[in-house]
């Protein structure tokens, strides 16, 4: 199971995450493609990172929210979706071209990963914004209980899947990511991320926020480059993944 991170999220003065301590230790990095956050610099420098430390780069498009963080559902038309996936991606390659790096696959941000996971249509479209790339991109998806729905519409447009897990994210019973605004969504414990992720990688499940255990066939484990607890058991959890 490969650990990946949401990376180069900064934008100009800003700065946001802490990516040059998260980088070496995580095998795929999800790069902001300038719409929920970065710019063309933020987006040179963690290429140009990831191609130093020879790790697997991601694209990470989003709505047009930085304001919101990406973290908005913002209504669009399937062709929209489509454009604004493409759009994100097909910047980000063309800085990864510059610096010898390549998209390997896509993972959409926030609210757009969330709303591709919950609307077929909305998944669709996300598919049909990369299909036809040059560089065939893979997508990275939300693993869940029973994901054959959306393997066999990635299958018919010749599109790989990446399924993945969460290292400091709760669970709802039916498989989904808890709401940020839900007390406990988000681990900000050591412990609790790298039992989560000790689960995953040895059982193949994590426990609900209630509780429970919900099976899931993740290839890939996500832990968030914006929180610091996470970035503190990057390291152990990498050698958790990689004994």
């Amino acid at each position: 199971m490969k650990l990946n991170c949401d990376v180069g999220e900064s934008f100009g003065q800003w700065e946001m995450g802490l990516d040059e301590a998260v980088i070496p230790w995580v095998d795929m990095v999800n790069i902001a493609c300038g719409f929920h956050a970065a710019d063309p610099d933020v987006m040179a420098r963690t290429v140009q990172a990831a191609v130093k430390n020879n790790v697997q780069i991601g694209a990470h498009p989003g709505y047009d929210d930085k304001i919101g963080f990406g973290r908005r559902s913002i209504p669009h038309s399937q062709k929209q979706i489509s454009h604004l996936v493409a759009y994100q991606t097909g910047a980000l390659q063309a800085i990864c071209q510059l610096y010898g790096g390549r998209v390997e696959y896509v993972k959409p941000h926030g609210a757009l990963y969330n709303d591709m996971m919950v609307d077929e249509d909305i998944f669709r479209a996300v598919i049909e914004g990369i299909r036809k790339l040059s560089f065939r991109p893979a997508l990275m998806i939300l693993a869940q209980t029973d994901n054959s729905l959306y393997q066999g519409i990635a299958k018919q447009a010749g599109v790989q899947l990446i399924l993945e897990a969460f290292a400091d994210r709760a669970y709802t019973p039916e498989g989904r990511l808890a709401p940020r605004s839900q007390a406990g969504a988000v681990y900000h414990c050591a412990e609790q991320i790298i039992e989560q992720v000790m689960q995953l990688a040895k059982n193949g499940c994590v426990t609900t926020i209630e509780g429970g255990q919900l099976q899931l066939n993740a290839e890939s484990v996500c832990v968030h480059g914006d929180n610091p607890q996470s970035v503190a058991t990057v390291e152990q959890l990498f050698r958790v993944l990689n004994p």
